[in-house]
């Protein structure tokens, strides 16, 4: 094959995720004549131009490589289609599965409803996906690998190592790092080299805190509701944070299983799609860490074990709603979703915040202006409104710390030290200004190398 001539410095055009932490996208120019596309995330939560046609040239894209499944990293995929893009759309295969299901949804609740329609761009993307294994360098140009290095963020999730074979060069895109110790995931592989680094920032101004002691705040939850007597309502993110939680209930339900004293209440995923997640979770237990995979070996099923209990169907839902109005029994109820900007967790809400005897349970970030914000900060007996009617707060309300999928700005440094050679330069990404700043000055006390700071150059 003949080489491809790639421009250096690079050239890079920030088509989302700078100064904020949605809409990850990022074009780089090769040459006059190529681009590729890394990630193509699509905007939420904020009014910003989520459209590509007068950002990008088709007909000299080259490549899409994707480093995880999150909305705010593919979301933009199907507009990118539909302007006529049929080259290769690199990812790992659990991203694959995962980006499938997300996209699918988030057409459906764009309103596009026909079954035909959905399942005709499902096999569109899938003829355009070259699935990538951990490790392996994979050729997109004659010049130009990339290889992709498990991140720890969600399944699948990847940070990107894209060679320059005639200059011997290397950039890194970090996509969204995770932090050490998660469930289920292994840790971040160490970073190897990088002439560039583009790092994400969303903590790069704080520490997530101790996240060792999460399984017991969590379990010191429960015990309190039992004692009160009545529902446990945990608003969830589908991907990551539902297979999170039920790893740790599964852990806290194993040591105690033979503690007569303790009844630990029936837990219920109410969500459709994250028990397809878990599904493909389970699917892929190859990808999972090394004491996860014991535990399954041993006879354990961290995501499916026997308190445990799906439900799928609309109506089902309905009638363990009305049956919780009624009865307010003990029972752990994860729904999404996590921010209580829709979902089946408004309903269980809308019947259970005013019960005293109800806890709800926020084991993730909640944005401000969402329902779960403002019930977040709400003082005991303010009322805040669901479904369009007022309702008070009497239930007691609690934040468990710990359950951040990303890297706090310890493990963002960790991540530049613990290189095995040193970095050259970073350029920072996908974080709001203030974590901008704070983590740049932070790598340039610690490394005394240069760093740009994209939310300089983009406008909120």
């Amino acid at each position: 094959m003949t080489a491809t001539t790639i421009d250096w410095p690079i050239q890079l055009s920030h088509l989302g995720g700078t100064w904020q932490v949605t809409g990850s996208c990022h074009l780089w120019r090769i040459n006059s004549q190529h681009t590729i596309m890394i990630d193509c995330g699509a905007f939420q939560g904020i009014s910003d131009n989520n459209e590509l046609a007068t950002q990008v040239e088709v007909e000299r894209l080259k490549a899409v490589c994707i480093t995880h499944a999150h909305l705010d990293h593919v979301g933009r995929l199907p507009q990118l289609l539909a302007l006529g893009y049929r080259g290769p759309i690199y990812c790992t295969a659990a991203t694959h599965a995962l980006m499938q299901l997300v996209l699918g949804d988030s057409l459906q609740l764009a309103g596009i409803k026909d079954e035909s329609a959905l399942a005709a761009f499902s096999r569109l993307l899938a003829r355009q996906v070259v699935i990538c294994r951990y490790g392996v360098p994979t050729n997109i140009l004659p010049s130009l690998t990339v290889t992709f290095e498990e991140a720890g963020h969600i399944l699948g999730s990847s940070y990107l190592c894209f060679d320059i074979t005639p200059l011997n060069k290397r950039v890194v895109f970090s996509g969204d790092l995770g932090c050490r110790a998660s469930p289920l995931l292994n840790d971040p592989t160490p970073l190897n080299r990088a002439d560039l680094l583009i790092l994400e920032s969303t903590y790069g101004d704080r520490l997530h805190g101790d996240r060792s002691q999460r399984i017991t705040q969590l379990e010191a939850v429960i015990k309190r509701a039992l004692s009160d007597g009545g529902a446990i309502l945990i608003p969830a993110f589908s991907i990551g944070r539902t297979q999170e939680l039920l790893y740790e209930f599964e852990q806290i339900w194993h040591q105690h299983q033979d503690a007569k004293h303790i009844n630990f209440p029936e837990i219920v995923i109410d969500s459709p799609m994250a028990n397809r997640v878990t599904d493909i979770y389970q699917h892929h237990d190859s990808l999972w860490d090394e004491a996860s995979q014991a535990k399954q070996s041993a006879g354990r099923h961290p995501l499916d074990f026997r308190h445990a209990h799906r439900v799928g169907e609309h109506a089902l839902h309905l009638t363990l709603v009305n049956r919780l109005k009624s009865t307010a029994e003990p029972v752990i109820v994860i729904a999404g979703s996590g921010m209580c900007t829709g979902g089946r967790i408004i309903n269980y809400l809308d019947v259970l915040i005013e019960d005293p005897r109800t806890d709800i349970l926020f084991v993730g970030y909640q944005a401000a202006g969402t329902l779960g914000a403002t019930i977040q900060q709400a003082a005991a007996g303010q009322t805040v409104i669901i479904n369009q009617q007022k309702r008070r707060v009497n239930a007691q309300v609690s934040t468990l710390a710990g359950y951040s999928a990303h890297a706090d700005q310890s493990e963002l440094l960790a991540f530049i030290g613990d290189a095995t050679l040193p970095v050259g330069e970073v350029r920072l990404v996908h974080g709001a200004a203030p974590a901008q700043y704070a983590l740049a000055e932070k790598i340039r006390q610690r490394f005394n190398i240069p760093v740009t700071i994209t939310a300089e150059t983009a406008t909120p």
